[in-house]
């Protein structure tokens, strides 16, 4: 199996200066690939271009400008423009499937922010100093990079990549190892509802409450991008210091926040993995959602539109995004598999209208969004604990119907 591992590096001054030009570099062989793309799809002849034709001509790159192009590793320039052709590949994919295609755009240099090195040895070398105790990697152009591993890296390398992140920059290995040994059996089988009101809540009457890293620090954030906005827009290389420090708050603030998000997550996830065999939950649609509602228009007044709900939504799809439920998700089933547990989704439908006592589905038995009663027998409960105990049957049904 392939598992990643990210690590945090300590670069030195002039390091920090390489790996930013390094970026910086690759930025414009991106977006000349880019371009090289949209002007064949509009000529005349609706010339199609491949990975293979940009990569050839890579050498002659190389060639014309060895002080930017040429002092990188030819594999990962290679990688760069194979990203591109697989958000190209994404993007018609998504397209004939009639959903958003979302075409690939330009990128300026703060929003490129990875290099990937396709293999380990070409171009960069992971743990450069193995009969150091301290950690290093090493990158053409860049030298051997400190390294804080945090933890012993299991397996072969495959290949490695550079990541900034604000002003911190990370080396991301892929590695393939052996399957591990799964968990001890607990005989435990668990449903999760992922609510409004608590992150999570399980079939056993357990509440995970929502941290809502985002809403607590909405008042820092207000502040800083105040800030930020007494300055005019202007590029990076433009910038005067003291809004290159607005622009760093804000984005250190923001990245608090992510690192927040992603460490309830795994904690939340590693909890339930180590405590059920089989988990349960809705098969959610995140994107559908957050999605605001659509306008309606007003029959009787030509160009206006019937109140609906715009403002109130807004503040639920804020709820939604904070809580991070696809990112967890994700997560779950990663450690899950990790360690030899079973993930179930479900559909969600109704989950939250049906009795669990006696099958009767209806709206009207949900009267509020915590509350749950059964018109027909009466039944009383949390609304998240009934949907979770529902999530749960119909997973088992699933597992039964089809076991591991």
């Amino acid at each position: 199996m392939i598992r990643a591992y990210k690590f945090l590096m300590r670069p030195t001054t002039g390091q920090q200066g390489a790996l930013a030009a390094m970026l910086a570099d690759h930025c414009p062989l991106c977006n000349g690939a880019l371009q090289e793309r949209r002007d064949a799809w509009r000529h005349t002849s609706k010339t199609s271009v491949k990975y293979g034709g940009q990569s050839a001509q890579l050498k002659d790159i190389r060639a014309f400008d060895p002080e930017r192009q040429g002092r990188w590793s030819f594999s990962s320039q290679q990688a760069t423009l194979r990203r591109l052709d697989k958000a190209f590949a994404a993007f018609f994919r998504r397209a004939k499937a009639g959903e958003v295609p979302g075409c690939p755009r330009f990128r300026g240099v703060n929003w490129f922010d990875t290099v990937d090195f396709p293999r380990d040895g070409d171009g960069c070398r992971w743990d450069s100093t193995p009969h150091h105790p301290v950690a290093r990697v090493r990158f053409q152009g860049v030298g051997h990079v400190r390294v804080n591993r945090h933890r012993p890296v299991a397996g072969r390398v495959k290949t490695v990549s550079v990541k900034r992140e604000g002003r911190r920059w990370f080396v991301v290995l892929t590695v393939e190892q052996g399957r591990p040994e799964p968990l001890p059996e607990t005989g435990s089988v668990v449903g999760i509802d992922l609510g409004i009101a608590s992150f999570l809540a399980d079939s056993d009457g357990t509440f995970v409450p929502d941290p809502r890293h985002d809403r607590k620090a909405a008042a820092r954030l207000k502040a800083a991008q105040q800030g930020l906005a007494r300055f005019p827009r202007r590029r990076a290389r433009d910038r005067t210091a003291n809004h290159q420090r607005a622009v760093d708050k804000v984005a250190r603030l923001h990245g608090k926040v992510r690192r927040q998000r992603l460490d309830h997550a795994h904690k939340t996830a590693l909890g339930l993995v180590r405590a059920h065999d089989v988990i349960a939950h809705e098969d959610l649609k995140i994107r559908d959602m957050s999605r605001a509602p659509a306008s309606k228009p007003d029959p009787e007044m030509p160009g206006g539109f019937l109140p609906d709900g715009a403002a109130a939504k807004a503040g639920l799809n804020q709820s939604i995004n904070d809580a991070g439920r696809g990112v967890f998700l994700t997560i779950l089933h990663a450690k899950a598999e990790s360690a030899g547990r079973e993930v179930i989704a479900v559909n969600p439908r109704n989950t939250s209208r049906t009795c669990p006592q006696c099958g009767h589905i209806a709206a009207e038995n949900r009267p509020t969004r915590e509350e749950f009663h059964c018109v027909a027998c009466g039944h009383t409960a949390h609304a998240d604990t009934v949907a979770a105990t529902n999530v749960l049957r119909a997973g088992l049904a699933r597992h039964h119907a089809n076991p591991a």
